[in-house]
């Protein structure tokens, strides 16, 4: 069956290449570099500062740059997505670095490769849409917070202990550590440089890589002794990549859980950016065939010796503003990216540390989506706000996949609590507006006669005993009607709940009818049999036509 679906995939692959690259000439092609270099004007720096806060080098970010361009780009699930490591993702490999070592991250990124086909191939592109978006606002936030916190030793010039963000700044004042001011000041500096650069310049130069480029210009001058990056080798193998000899399947047990993270990362990162690029073009994400493509680029980077790569949605956005028309955008970025690593490795290896550490402190700023944050606080959202604090504090404190989960449990949870909310209204005959609507009566029922509950809610096993109390415990009345407008969805709970109600009244000489059921629950009440017991007859299209049928087989309308 996976067989027959991938091939489909690869029809469809052909037919969207065919259809992206009809008419393409010369204009196209120029529009194409165009936008090439300008997302390698700013992935550059990026890929700089993503390697390093990884834990791993400048040069292997820049590896993943080039290859996510490459490889995801040419199999890419649309035209305009940009791949290579991003600040996420960095967030998950600097645990890993210090846990498991540089060999421990490249065997995860390969196994969350084989992961991200296999999910393609299961067709999971969808699972985006079942995480809410308070939740990725938050997830987001948290981990711009750790981006941010795990900078500080560079930023600072010092060294901290601990794996997590929050436990390496309590060791600041463990072990007193004491700023350098050079360090800090350079990397205040590019901060300063970033916010105060305009926006409307960025778009023709970008401001980290300007930024960086100022700082550059002043150590030309002043020499100052502050880390930097150093060596940059001029190849696309690195010495520190993967082999077939660190494939070893004794040792995959400790790498399932770092895999798993880094897969679903990339997953809702990709498929994310896809979405809001969606917004941006006519084209649709194939998010199926996007999960296979991050998956074929996973596979690859370790042996070159890069890092986990995913969809960066500021590379994409600059992609598609700069005039992106096909995939090429993408494979043009990376070739830049890698005449670059060969033409402008003594200029790379000279940028302070402290540097690259500001340029992530800024984009860790501009990862929240602040107008999100802004619209569920300023709208005063009770569970938006909490599912989105939940997760934040999760992502900071706790393993990022945890707080994907952490933040989807509490969802469901909120969820269920709203479902468990079923209004019971317990109405008499009301034969006023029965004449409203042309079917008045011309003897209106006593009380213990004809009653009609309004049942408005979801009817599941959380709820069922409630509705059965209600009904059981309420005075005697000849002919009990359900009103089921308002129930949405019924569970084999609630059916079983009705089955019972409906035998113990009739126990009690009361008849139960129910009207205006809704399709989908219809078919649960056929389905079970509920409809024998209470007779199909006593099954009625509105409360109105069961109070006539109820109160007196030869009730008569009066104009």
């Amino acid at each position: 069956m996976k067989k027959i679906y991938a091939l489909t995939l690869g029809l469809e692959y052909m037919k969207d290449l065919k259809r992206e690259f009809k008419g393409y000439d010369g204009a196209a092609f120029s529009q194409d570099l165009m936008a090439g270099t300008t997302v390698a004007a700013v992935a550059l720096p990026l890929a700089l500062a993503f390697g390093v806060g990884a834990g791993a080098s400048a040069a292997a970010g820049l590896v993943t740059a080039v290859l996510g361009g490459l490889v995801i780009s040419s199999f890419s699930g649309a035209s305009y997505q940009i791949s290579g490591p991003t600040g996420a993702m960095m967030a998950i490999l600097l645990s890993l670095v210090v846990k498991e070592g540089l060999t421990g991250v490249l065997v995860a990124g390969f196994l969350a490769g084989i992961l991200l086909v296999l999910a393609g191939l299961f067709r999971l592109g969808r699972i985006i849409s079942f995480v809410p978006s308070s939740v990725i606002t938050g997830f987001t936030s948290g981990i711009a917070a750790v981006i941010a916190l795990g900078q500080l030793d560079h930023f600072f010039g010092i060294k901290s202990e601990g794996d997590l963000a929050l436990l390496k700044v309590a060791s600041y004042f463990q072990t007193g550590a004491v700023p350098d001011v050079k360090t800090t000041a350079i990397g205040l500096g590019v901060i300063l440089l970033m916010i105060a650069w305009p926006k409307k310049w960025n778009a023709v130069f970008p401001s980290s890589l300007m930024a960086l480029a100022v700082v550059l210009a002043f150590q030309a001058v002043f020499h100052w002794d502050v880390p930097v990056v150093g060596e940059i080798p001029r190849t696309l193998f690195l010495a520190d990549r993967l082999t077939i000899g660190d494939l070893n399947p004794v040792t995959w047990p400790n790498y399932i859980m770092p895999a798993i993270s880094i897969a679903l990362l990339s997953m809702v990162e990709s498929l994310l950016c896809g979405a809001s690029a969606e917004k941006m073009t006519a084209e649709r994400l194939r998010s199926n065939r996007e999960l296979v493509a991050q998956g074929l680029g996973n596979l690859v980077i370790p042996f070159f010796g890069g890092i986990p790569a995913t969809a960066a949605i500021a590379r994409t956005s600059v992609a598609i503003k700069s005039g992106c028309r096909t995939r090429l955008t993408g494979i043009i970025h990376s070739i830049i990216l890698l005449l670059s690593m060969f033409i402008l490795t003594p200029v790379m290896s000279a940028i302070p540390l402290s540097a690259l550490a500001g340029v992530l402190m800024v984009t860790a700023w501009r990862m929240n989506d602040w107008s999100n944050i802004r619209f569920i606080f300023s709208h005063r959202f009770k569970s938006g706000i909490a599912k989105f604090s939940i997760t934040l504090a999760a992502t900071v404190l706790l393993d990022l996949t945890q707080a994907i989960i952490i933040g989807v449990i509490f969802s469901l949870v909120l969820i269920v609590a709203r479902m468990s909310q079923l209004e019971i209204n317990i109405a008499d005959v009301d034969n006023a507006r029965l004449k409203e609507i042309g079917m008045g009566l011309d003897r209106v029922p006593d009380i213990n006669e004809v009653r009609v509950v309004y049942i408005t809610g979801t009817l599941f096993f959380g709820v069922v005993d409630r509705l059965k109390d209600k009904l059981l415990t309420m005075p005697h009345s000849d002919v009990i009607i359900l009103s089921m407008r308002g129930v949405p969805v019924i569970d084999l709970s609630g059916v079983q709940a009705l089955m019972e109600l409906a035998e113990e009244l009739e126990g009690e000489g009361t008849q139960l009818s129910v009207s205006s059921v809704q399709p989908a629950v219809k078919r649960y009440l056929e389905r079970s049999g509920f409809l024998d017991i209470i007779g199909r007859d006593h099954l009625y299209p509105s409360a109105e036509q069961a109070i006539l049928r109820s109160v007196d087989d030869k009730a008569r309308v009066i104009d």
